[in-house]
């Protein structure tokens, strides 16, 4: 693997998206070719899994496809589908079992995207005179229930922080374990929650994206577009001190992740997430702390110092400000109260 995270992670769902199309209608690839230029690879490979899962639920519960198999599914035959069809389809996913035997459930949340896919492969074709109806623009979206933004309070995030520091409350086995990933460890929660970067930014960071001259970084947002993050002198310190632990480390010098698992290889994101999640569960027990929860910490905080959505916007790279607007909903009622007796009906003293 080289040392771009970025291309890597590409390549790999490139990979799995050509070993799945051997799964699919043969037509499939001419959707793939042609959205290549307007979608990343891990959209085109969740669009597969979509499509594949589609396609299984017709040839096994649509009378129309009775006989058939994926593969030797044409064109023809998804223009015999109407939207009664992909409803059906969307009913179907509330709970059903896989070819592997695997049970599996989708909320509303799972549906929406599968119906996304759908939505965009219909379109796809539509425009370009294959079918006769975009059918799937027809079906409604589920509707989505807002759920609550879970952040941590300013004790709980000093308690997060105290503990990847000092491991209090872990076992002595636990403790002689973690000892050796401690400053690692602090290192990307404090970069969690004085920046707000997503786990896969921060999984991506090699060791020439930080400069200590500016307290900056360089990180690869989603699509591609690099940006410049800034961090506090506090996380300064807790970084180097880390870079001069990670010099005595017996590394490969090909090797320019930043963060190391204990292979010395880089971090994935799964093994970040356990990371967050060992030290939260001590710090806070009854919130399911997440990096994305991190995120959403700082989001808050951010808004709380600034009063200026547009700027939580930007530094959290959210293209629509509505997405931002979720990371200080909980401070909702704090609004509400400061305005409490600032209107009076008689203004006489």
């Amino acid at each position: 693997m080289s040392n771009n995270y970025y291309l890597d992670r590409n390549f790999q769902y490139m990979r799995k998206l050509n070993d799945m199309l051997v799964d699919l209608p043969p037509f499939c690839s001419v959707f793939f070719i042609g959205i290549q230029d307007t979608t990343t690879p891990l959209t085109r490979f969740n669009y597969a899994c979509d499509l594949k899962t589609f396609f299984n639920y017709l040839v096994t519960y649509e009378i129309k496809f009775h006989g058939k198999t994926i593969q030797n599914i044409i064109i023809a035959d998804i223009d015999e589908i109407d939207s009664q069809t992909i409803e059906r389809y969307m009913a179907y996913l509330s709970y059903y079992d896989k070819d592997n035997g695997k049970t599996l459930s989708n909320g509303e949340r799972g549906k929406l995207r599968k119906l996304s896919s759908l939505r965009a492969f219909f379109k796809y074709f539509f425009n370009k005179d294959m079918l006769k109806a975009n059918v799937a623009s027809k079906v409604r979206s589920p509707k989505l229930h807002e759920k609550p933004i879970v952040h941590l309070e300013e004790n709980e995030t000093a308690e997060l922080l105290y503990l990847s520091d000092t491991l209090n409350g872990f076992s002595d086995h636990q403790r002689k374990y973690n000892e050796k990933f401690k400053t690692r460890d602090n290192a990307i929660i404090s970069l969690f929650l004085t920046t707000g970067i997503r786990v896969s930014e921060c999984v991506g960071l090699n060791v020439d994206d930080i400069n200590f001259n500016l307290n900056s970084f360089r990180v690869t947002r989603k699509g591609g577009n690099q940006v410049i993050l800034y961090f506090g002198e506090e996380t300064s310190q807790i970084l180097k001190e880390y870079l001069q632990y990670r010099e005595t480390l017996n590394i490969p010098k090909e090797e320019k992740a930043l963060f190391l698992s204990s292979q010395n290889k880089r971090m994935m994101v799964r093994a970040m997430q356990y990371l967050v999640k060992k030290y939260a569960k001590l710090a806070t027990p009854l919130k399911n702390i997440t990096p994305h929860k991190l995120r959403s910490t700082y989001g808050t905080n951010l808004y709380k110092e600034t009063k200026d959505i547009y700027i939580v916007a930007e530094v959290l790279g959210h293209k629509d400000v509505n997405t931002t607007k979720k990371h200080y909903a909980s401070i909702s009622d704090d609004i509400r109260k400061s305005v409490d007796g600032k209107v009076k009906l008689n203004n006489n003293d």
